[in-house]
C-alpha cells in the first residue's frame, strides 16, 4: 500500500494523508469495540484503497435493452447519455442487446451476449427500448408488472435513486495486460448500514466502447458508434454470493479473465473495455454500484504503429478513395506518422500525417482522389516509417476495377410494405446526385432508364428503417447487371461502375430486305442511346426531313410526316399516302448528319422493303364497305362475308384479329385507344388495307 501516493475511491483520486484521516474518522467510530474487534477492524480498515467509509447516495445502474434493428432506441442511448453526462460520477450504463430487434440480418454483427435474455426476462419488459434504473420497481411506470421502463420515465427514476442514501459503497480498478489480454479487476465494498438481505450479490460487467456498426433510425448507416455494450459478466449471470452484509463488513475481491479476440465474431478492442461493478439485493434490486476504465500495462514497445487494415470499396474506379487504419500498439501516444503508398506498383506518394494516438486506440487514416491505371485486379501497398517493431508496417490490399457499362442503365426496384423506407441516389465522380428516386409506395415496381455521360458513378441504395426492403436491379442496355440484391440489404448498399462510349447501332422497321410489307405501315428507327444533330443541338421533328429521305424504285421522294420521341432515341417515318403495292421503299440516313452525345457519327445507311401485292384488290375494295370511320365505340364491316380481318397500329403491332367475319360484322373498338390505325381485310387469298382513325 506505502507504494501507492494516490488511491481511487468511487472513482475519486484522493492522498494518502486524505484516506489516513478517513480510517482515523473510522477508527473513532467504533471506539466501543472491543479490542480485538478493534484490531481486526484496523487490519479491514488498512486494506481498504479504493472503497469510502462515509455513508453515500446510491450510484445509478441503468440497464437499458436495445437492439440494432430498434427505430427508437438511438433515442433511449440519447436519454441514458445525456443522464450520464449530468451526473458523470454517479451514473453508469450498460446496453443489453437482446431480443428479436437485436438478431443480426445476414452480413451484420452480433452484438448478443449469453447473458441478456435471462435479465431481460426478469425485466418483465413489453417493448423496445425499455430500462432498468437498480433493477428497482417504481410503481405506475412499469411497462408491464415488471422493473422495465420506457424511456419516458428513466431520468425521473434515475433522480430518485440518486437521492436515496445507500448501505452499501462499491470501489473498482481493473488493468489489462495487452500482450496477454490478461484482465485484472478488483473490486472492494464496505457496508456503511446493515443489509435487509443476509447475502447479497456481487456482479462485475465487462463492456465496449465504440463498436461500429448497423443501428435503424439511426441516421448514420453502417456507421452507429454503439456505447456501453455488454459483452460478459465476469461473476456469471447472477454474480458471486456475499454472506456477510451487516454494518462494517469489508468485501475484498479480485478476479482474472482472459479477453478473447472476439466475441460473437465482433473484435473485443481492448482500448474500449471498461467494468461496471454493482452489488444486489436480490436479481432484482441493485443496491449501488461503480466503473472504471482499466489502465493498459504489458507493452512491449513504447514506439510501435502498425498498419492493421486497408479499407476500400469492393470495386472501384479511378481515382479511388481508401482509408488506412492505424493501431498504436506502443506505451507512447502516436503524434505523426510519414505514409508511403501506391496502387499496382506506380511511383510511391507520401502522405505525413499529425494527430494523436493513445495506446491501443485506431484511427482511421482517409487517402482520397488517389489516380491509377485500372488492371483488372489491382493492389493498395502502404507502409509507414521505421519505428521499434517493423514487422507490422507494411500492408497491402486488392479491390477490382468498378463493373463497365454503357452510359444507357436500367434500374428495377421492388418495394415490401414500407415503401416510405426506400429512396436511392446515382452520384457522379464529383459527389453530385444526377439521379435520383424515393420513397414510394408500399409494395411497387419502379422501373426507370438513365442517360449517363462518361464518368465514374456510385448508385447508393437506402433503407431509413435499416430492415432492407424489395430486390433490386440495376443494369446497363447490354444487359450487364451492374448491381443486384434480393431485398437483403439492411440500411443500404453502393456500387461504383464506369460509362463508357457505345458507337450509336440503330435498328429499321421494318427491316432491310422485308417483303409483303403493309402498305399503310409507319417507318422507325430505333437507336440504342440519345442522338443528336452534328452540330450538337437536338434533332426537332422538322429537322427528320433534311437527313432521312424515302423513295420508290423511280428515286422519287414520297412525301411523309417525322417525329423523334421525347427521349431522343426512336424517329417515326409515317408515310403521308397508302405506299403502291409490291413496290421496293428505300430510306436513307445521310451519313455525318446524326451523331451520338460523345460525338460519334453515324455514317450513310440504306434499308428497302417490298409492299404487298396489290394484285385484285380493286375489285375487292370496291366491294367491301367500312362504316363509321373515323370511329368511337364500334365499327360495321360490309360485304366481307369469311373475310380475315386484321387491325395494326402505326408501328405494325396486331392488336385485334377476326379469321372469319360474317357479311355485316361489328365490332367493338371501345378499348383501343385514340390513333390511327390500318385494317387489312383477306378473301380468298385477295388482301386490301384501309386506314382507320379513331377518336374518343
Amino acid at each position: 500500500m506505502q507504494e501507492k501516493n494516490n488511491k481511487i475511491v468511487n472513482g475519486e483520486a484522493i492522498t494518502e494523508s486524505k484516506l489516513d484521516k478517513q480510517l482515523l474518522k473510522f477508527r473513532i467510530m467504533k471506539k466501543n469495540l472491543s479490542l480485538i474487534g478493534l484490531t481486526f477492524m484496523w487490519f479491514i480498515g488498512f486494506s481498504q484503497t479504493i472503497v469510502s467509509t462515509s455513508s453515500e447516495n446510491k450510484n445509478v445502474i441503468l440497464e437499458e435493452f436495445t437492439g440494432i434493428h430498434c427505430g427508437y432506441c438511438p433515442q433511449g442511448h440519447a436519454i441514458a447519455q445525456s443522464i450520464k453526462d449530468a451526473h458523470p460520477d454517479d451514473v453508469f450504463l450498460i446496453n443489453i442487446h437482446t431480443g428479436s430487434y437485436s438478431t443480426p440480418s445476414a452480413g451484420e454483427p452480433d452484438f448478443r451476449t449469453n447473458f441478456g435474455t435471462a435479465i431481460a426476462n426478469q425485466s418483465g419488459l413489453t417493448g423496445y427500448p425499455a430500462g432498468t434504473v437498480n433493477r428497482h420497481l417504481f410503481s405506475g411506470w412499469s411497462q408491464g408488472s415488471g422493473t422495465a421502463m420506457s424511456r419516458n420515465h428513466w431520468t425521473e427514476a434515475a433522480n430518485q435513486i440518486l437521492g436515496v442514501s445507500s448501505y452499501i459503497n462499491v470501489g473498482v480498478e481493473a488493468e489489462i495486460n495487452v500482450s496477454t489480454r490478461e484482465l485484472t479487476v478488483h473490486v472492494e465494498a464496505y457496508y456503511t448500514g446493515d443489509s435487509p438481505q443476509s447475502t447479497n450479490l456481487l456482479n462485475v460487467a465487462l463492456l465496449q466502447d465504440n463498436t461500429l456498426g448497423p443501428q435503424a433510425g439511426g441516421n448514420m448507416g453502417n456507421e452507429y458508434v454503439h456505447m456501453h455494450r455488454l459483452v460478459h459478466m465476469i461473476t456469471g449471470q447472477w454474480g458471486e454470493e456475499i454472506s456477510t452484509t451487516t454494518t462494517g463488513s469489508f468485501i475484498d475481491r479480485t478476479y482474472t479473465y482472459t479477453i478473447p479476440a472476439v466475441y460473437k465474431n465482433v473484435p473485443a478492442e481492448l482500448a474500449d473495455l471498461k467494468i461496471v461493478a454493482f452489488i444486489s439485493e436480490t436479481h432484482q434490486e441493485i443496491i449501488s454500484g461503480n466503473g472504471c476504465f482499466p489502465s493498459l500495462t504489458g507493452f512491449l514497445y513504447a514506439n510501435d504503429a502498425s498498419v492493421e487494415e486497408i479499407t476500400t470499396a469492393e470495386s472501384s474506379c479511378s481515382p479511388v478513395d481508401f482509408s488506412v487504419t492505424l493501431r498504436n500498439l506502443g506505451s507512447d501516444t502516436i503524434e505523426n506518422v510519414d505514409f508511403t503508398y501506391n496502387i499496382n506498383g506506380e511511383p510511391d506518394q507520401i502522405y505525413s500525417w499529425t494527430g494523436s494516438i493513445a495506446p491501443m486506440k485506431t484511427e482511421n487514416i482517409d487517402f482520397n482522389n488517389v489516380e491509377f491505371t485500372p488492371s483488372g485486379t489491382n493492389t493498395i501497398n502502404v507502409s509507414v516509417n521505421s519505428d521499434e517493431n517493423n514487422t507490422n508496417n507494411t500492408l497491402a490490399s486488392a479491390f477490382v476495377d468498378s463493373p463497365l457499362s454503357t452510359t444507357i442503365v436500367h434500374l428495377e426496384l421492388h418495394t415490401d410494405s414500407y415503401g416510405d423506407e426506400c429512396t436511392w441516389n446515382i452520384k457522379n465522380s464529383a459527389g453530385s446526385t444526377v439521379y435520383s428516386g424515393g420513397p414510394y409506395g408500399n409494395n411497387q415496381t419502379v422501373n426507370l432508364t438513365f442517360y449517363l455521360g462518361l464518368d465514374c458513378y456510385m448508385f447508393n441504395l437506402i433503407d431509413s428503417w435499416g430492415d432492407g426492403g424489395g430486390a433490386v436491379t440495376l443494369e446497363d442496355s447490354e444487359g450487364i447487371q451492374l448491381y443486384y440484391t434480393n431485398g437483403v440489404y439492411g440500411t443500404g448498399e453502393s456500387q461504383s461502375f464506369t460509362s463508357y462510349s457505345v458507337l450509336p447501332e440503330f435498328v429499321f422497321n421494318p427491316a432491310d430486305g422485308s417483303l409483303n410489307v403493309n402498305c399503310s405501315s409507319n417507318i422507325t428507327i430505333t437507336f440504342n442511346q440519345p442522338v443528336r444533330k452534328t452540330d450538337d443541338s437536338p434533332i426537332t421533328n422538322s429537322d427528320i426531313a433534311s437527313f432521312i429521305s424515302l423513295t420508290d424504285p423511280s428515286q422519287t421522294a414520297i412525301p411523309y410526316t417525322g417525329t423523334i420521341n421525347a427521349d431522343k432515341t426512336i424517329i417515326t417515318v409515317n408515310p403521308d399516302q397508302v405506299l403502291s403495292g409490291n413496290t421496293v421503299i428505300t430510306t436513307t440516313i445521310a451519313g455525318s448528319s446524326i451523331e451520338s452525345y460523345f460525338d460519334d457519327a453515324v455514317s450513310e445507311t440504306v434499308s428497302a422493303f417490298t409492299t404487298v401485292s396489290t394484285s385484285g384488290l380493286d375489285n375487292i375494295a370496291e366491294s367491301i364497305d367500312i362504316y363509321p370511320n373515323p370511329a368511337s365505340d364500334f365499327l360495321e364491316i360490309f360485304n366481307a362475308d369469311g373475310a380475315k380481318l386484321s387491325i395494326y397500329d402505326i408501328s405494325g403491332k396486331q392488336i385485334f384479329r377476326k379469321n372469319s367475319i360474317n357479311n355485316l360484322e361489328k365490332i367493338d373498338i371501345s378499348n383501343i385507344n385514340s390513333g390511327i390505325y390500318v385494317i387489312t381485310i383477306e378473301i380468298n387469298g385477295k388482301l386490301t388495307e384501309r386506314k382507320l382513325t379513331i377518336v374518343k
